[in-house]
């Protein structure tokens, strides 16, 4: 998911824009800053980029997880509901409310698995958290068609698939409330950095009260003299972050095409490659692209096959550690309640993925390399 790749002189013209006024802050200093505030822009214009009434700037894709559990009242006794295949901050911002996390299975496309989500509801079930993983939007439709049946909310995980769709919804904009990552290697970066968005105006609101210690933000009074309306902590995005956001979100359709042309390249070149399948993309269209997923048949034969492009000199992804709970050390969350009850179907497909990096640089040179490597290292299969 390469924003970095692209870091340049956009950047810097709005980096220096904030600089000259010297006001980081996002709030306050109107006469200093000339009334220029970076973060407004940036939320402003990914809400219309993205197609939502409402955006929040926060400082990590993290903090966007836990403000929307916060917006949405989630605390101890509640059960919240995620795939056991993501990146571990979904699951450590459900830990830090006192809820409990409640992990499912996922399916063929590493997403969420809607028969398993459905199973694992109990009557202290209150939120579902979809992750569109790697760049792949998850099975909306069915995901949304139980939440609603059983009075579940839904949070879209959207970290690693902004800008991504699902039968011509944005993704983030299909549940109650979407959160997005920015960090350094996220599809557009501010370096750390994340988003809130929703079109309920309630949950917006308590989205900005939690994410800035609970300030009620009134019009013409200063921050000592505003009152406290909510619960909240320090999540607040600053000027300097947000003036990248907005250099970076005007590249992110040049991103997501570019990924898209690459990628398409190297499923039609190796499509004919025996031993290997496909990751499974419930909305093509929506994909953006970011990563190839191949299936091996086993796990040995991944371990030999992986090895092998390795020393061709073909990288490949590392992913499993990080986004699949099982692999994570139980001391770590010593103390916590965890709802671990798989039966062996994520663990399975984790076990027999590979996974290739696209970036927006590859030449066609380093493409052909990669699609000869595959050819060449299947004969391990």
């Amino acid at each position: 998911m390469p924003g970095n790749e692209l870091i340049g002189k956009e950047e810097e013209v709005q980096v220096a824009d904030v600089m000259k006024r010297g006001v980081l802050f996002r709030y306050g200093f109107e006469k200093r800053r000339e009334n220029i505030f970076k973060t407004f822009e940036f939320e402003e214009k990914f809400a219309q980029y993205i197609g939502v009434k409402y955006a929040l700037a926060v400082s990590s894709g993290s903090a966007a997880v836990r403000v929307a559990l916060a917006a949405l009242n989630i605390g101890p006794g509640d059960e919240v509901i995620t795939s056991a295949f993501t990146f571990i901050a979904t699951i450590e911002a459900i830990v830090e409310t006192g809820a409990i996390p409640v992990l499912a299975e996922a399916d063929n496309s590493l997403n969420l698995e809607p028969k398993d989500f459905e199973r694992k509801i109990t009557d202290k079930t209150k939120v579902v958290i979809p992750v569109h993983m790697f760049g792949v939007p998850a099975k909306m439709d069915e995901i949304m068609a139980i939440a609603r049946k059983h009075n579940i909310s839904v949070i879209e995980d959207t970290a690693e698939a902004c800008g991504g769709s699902y039968k011509d919804k944005k993704l983030g904009t299909i549940g109650d409330i979407g959160a997005f990552s920015f960090d350094y290697v996220k599809t557009i970066t501010t370096g750390e950095g994340g988003m809130v968005i929703t079109n309920e105006e309630n949950l917006y609101q308590k989205s900005i009260y939690y994410h800035d210690h609970g300030h009620d933000h009134r019009p013409n009074t200063s921050r000592g003299k505003e009152s406290r309306k909510h619960l909240g902590f320090n999540y607040r995005m600053g000027e300097l972050q947000a003036a990248i956001g907005l250099a970076q979100l005007a590249k992110l359709d040049y991103i997501i095409e570019q990924q898209r042309i690459h990628k398409t390249y190297l499923k039609k070149e190796i499509s004919s490659v025996k031993g290997i399948k496909f990751r499974e993309i419930p909305d093509p269209h929506g994909d953006i692209g970011a990563f190839l997923f191949l299936y091996l048949p086993n796990r040995e034969k991944k371990e030999k096959f992986e090895k092998a492009l390795n020393e061709a000199g073909i990288e490949t992804g590392i992913f499993a550690y990080w986004h699949y709970f099982a692999n994570v050390e139980p001391s770590a969350y010593q103390g916590k309640e965890v709802h671990l009850e798989m039966n062996g179907q994520t663990e399975n497909l984790v076990n027999r993925a590979v996974l290739f990096p696209i970036a927006i640089h590859q030449s066609e040179e380093e493409l052909k390399k990669i699609v000869e490597g595959i050819k060449k290292t299947s004969s391990v299969i």
